[in-house]
């Protein structure tokens, strides 16, 4: 499978985005599929995940109440809609896909990623 991450951008704190990862030779229902965020001169985070199965959904902390991860199946995409969006959410985004249905807040669990996209959160 192929992933193709979108809808970052510059946004005011307390705004909101929806990103975007569209599948490709593949499709998001045979995968169980993550968003991760590298901040500036960070490591790269786990932030949400959803279980192939479309019924499970993990959030780091710092994220909930905040973000929602979603799975369109007719458009084979996955989305991340951000809410509130503070500037520590300043990051670049990736999504990525997973034969795994088990410990999907860990990058190593992950067989396939996508480029990422720039989302900063600033006044």
């Amino acid at each position: 499978v192929q992933l193709q991450a979108s809808g970052g951008g510059l946004v005011q704190p307390g705004g909101s985005l929806i990103l975007s990862c569209v599948a490709s030779e593949g499709s998001v229902t045979d995968y169980s599929m993550g968003w991760f965020r590298q901040p500036p001169g960070k490591e790269r985070e786990f932030v949400s995940a959803l279980h192939w199965g479309g019924y499970e959904k993990i959030y780091t902390d710092s994220v909930k109440g905040r973000f929602t991860i979603s799975r369109q199946n007719a458009k084979n995409t996955v989305y991340l809609r951000m809410n509130n969006l503070k500037p520590e959410d300043t990051a670049v985004y990736f999504c990525a896909a997973s034969h795994s249905s088990a410990d999907l807040d860990l990058e190593y669990e992950y067989d396939y990623w996508g480029q990422g996209t720039q989302v900063t959160v600033s006044s």
